[in-house]
């Protein structure tokens, strides 16, 4: 993200975003999480709001999301993303910088980009 930020390319998070870090933020290392306390995951937090826009939930995300999983055939947690690929196109965000990124692959509504291809 830092270098994105670098090149002034805009830079979002939704509501969702933080609550899937918070999860993982203070989910103990040895159960898959970075192990942060409450206190450590606050100031990450701070961070990524100081840093990055926020787009707010709003209506239209329902019915895109509805959509979404209906047309895509969506099952299972995956409903979390297809969340995600509603928000961005209410907002007209076209790429996802995800770990996950082959979990978005599916979706031609949005390109999927990992972290390690912005470092080459």
């Amino acid at each position: 993200m830092a270098k994105l930020l670098r090149q002034k390319d805009f830079v979002f998070f939704c509501a969702q975003n933080i609550a899937e870090f918070w999860n993982v933020a203070t989910r103990p290392a040895d159960r898959n999480g970075l192990g942060f306390s409450p206190e450590e995951a606050w100031r990450e937090v701070l961070s990524i709001e100081d840093s990055l826009s926020f787009l707010p939930d709003v209506p239209a995300i329902y019915p895109a999301w509805k959509g979404i999983v209906y047309d895509y055939k969506v099952q299972g947690v995956k409903v979390y993303d297809a969340r995600l690929v509603a928000v961005m196109n209410v907002y007209a965000v076209e790429s996802i910088l995800s770990f996950n990124d082959a979990d978005f692959k599916r979706y031609d509504l949005v390109t999927a980009l990992h972290p390690a291809s912005l470092l080459a």
